[in-house]
């Protein structure tokens, strides 16, 4: 394993400070740039920078190591008794009451295309299950025609209506413009985009009430671009119900800790006023850890930003529709931090169906080859295509963005001992 310092890349120098291209280590500088602008002292952070980077170095490479390890062992299929695999007349085949859903705009139909052809190739034309197509605008002839072509299920379109999709009347302009020009100095990604911030607010609040979405209870989300290399024989549906899961992933990441500031201390106010929500074996360890990217959970104010890569999830819709995660988004709804911040519904999702529900109900499909740009997953599995190259996570410089071993380490036996 290469040593995390080797892989920097040095950018710029300025008065004795060094910007270092690592997500965590620029952060990290831009903090000492802020103290000295505002302090007028030269903050003394070459050697407490360099002990830090020292033990996160060793920290990265031990993670990135067992990692290695893991993705190495050979696999193929979750190890329980109760897979249902393709029938040989799917139409007799009972399917669970689900759905493949995309959020799409018209202008993506050629990575739409693309994502389709990975997800029916490995999956779909074996089971035939129906997806939901949804955009907020009208979806155009074209559009539809070469989508229905490619698909082996019954295939809805929608149209999200505005008043769910769009950005809330009551949105104080002056203070979000305000906070954009913040997390744009902190290079935030889409923070000056409206359309992602609605997307990200619809997609932790509303998707799951959309009247179209209402007769499913499970969906697999995709998207498009995304590739699928191995082959799945057995109804990643009927696994779930089977055996009592609520939530899938493949990829874990640490979030950017500017974009979510204030999310874990609203989380707080929520369960200090609604502690019977919070589960006994809810992940605490994991959302609030700092081994990794200490400067990562001291940013978010106690949270460690790990979340679940939600371009990627199965879930059940029915733990989105409990008491508990509706008052808990419409409480975070209610503080604007979807506009405020760019609150990603990644950690929404992830705190929500770790705190208030048993941890042992989200699964990891380890099996699964997964691809979405800069992140892979690429596990030791028969049933691969040989375009992943086995435990290919991503650049060098993002390592220490893999948050899986946290999880892994921190997650219940049973669920580590199902392959």
């Amino acid at each position: 394993m290469v040593s995390l310092t080797k892989r920097f890349t040095k950018l710029a120098i300025f008065g004795g400070l060094s910007f270092i291209l690592t997500a965590s280590g620029l952060w990290l500088y831009w903090d000492a740039i802020q103290y000295m602008m505002t302090s007028g002292k030269l903050p003394t952070l070459d050697f407490q920078f360099e002990e830090f980077m020292s033990k996160h170095d060793d920290i990265v490479d031990d993670m990135m190591t067992k990692y290695d390890k893991i993705m190495k062992m050979e696999v193929k299929e979750p190890s329980v008794g109760n897979l249902v695999y393709a029938p040989e007349n799917l139409a007799d085949y009972q399917r669970e009451n689900a759905t493949l859903l995309m959020l799409v705009r018209n202008k993506e139909l050629i990575t739409a295309l693309q994502a389709i052809e990975t997800v029916e190739s490995q999956f779909n034309h074996k089971f035939q299950y129906p997806y939901v197509f949804l955009n907020d605008k009208e979806f155009t002839d074209k559009f539809k025609k070469s989508i229905t072509e490619k698909v082996s299920g019954q295939v809805f379109f929608e149209t999200i209506d505005k008043e769910s999709w769009d950005r809330p009347d009551w949105i104080d302009s002056a203070k979000e413009s305000e906070r954009i020009k913040v997390m744009r100095k902190y290079n935030v990604g889409y923070a000056d985009k409206l359309s992602y911030h609605n997307m990200c607010r619809y997609y932790s609040r509303g998707f799951y009430n959309h009247p179209r979405l209402q007769q499913f209870k499970y969906y697999w989300r995709f998207e498009p671009g995304t590739h699928y290399h191995t082959s799945i024989d057995y109804d990643v549906f009927k696994f779930m119900s089977a055996n009592d899961k609520t939530y899938g992933f493949v990829i874990s990441l640490y979030d950017i800790e500017r974009s979510i500031e204030t999310l874990w201390p609203e989380t707080i106010k929520f369960i200090e006023q609604n502690p019977q929500f919070v589960d006994k074996n809810a992940a605490w360890d994991w959302l609030t850890e700092k081994k990794q990217n200490p400067q990562k959970t001291r940013i978010a104010n106690g949270y460690s930003t790990c979340h679940f890569w939600s371009n990627f999830e199965i879930g059940d819709m029915d733990f989105f529709r409990s008491e508990a995660y509706t008052k808990w988004v419409d409480h975070l709804d209610a503080t604007g931090g979807f506009y405020y911040e760019r609150w990603g519904d990644a950690p929404v999702h992830s705190i929500g169906v770790t705190l208030f529900q048993d941890r042992s109900k989200v699964h990891w499909f380890r099996d699964i080859g997964y691809y979405h740009a800069p992140y892979y997953q690429c596990p030791n599995n028969p049933q691969a295509d040989g375009k992943c190259k086995v435990g290919k996570f991503s650049f060098p410089n993002l390592s220490d963005q893999n948050c899986l071993i946290n999880w892994i380490e921190m997650a219940t036996d049973n669920e580590l001992n199902m392959y």
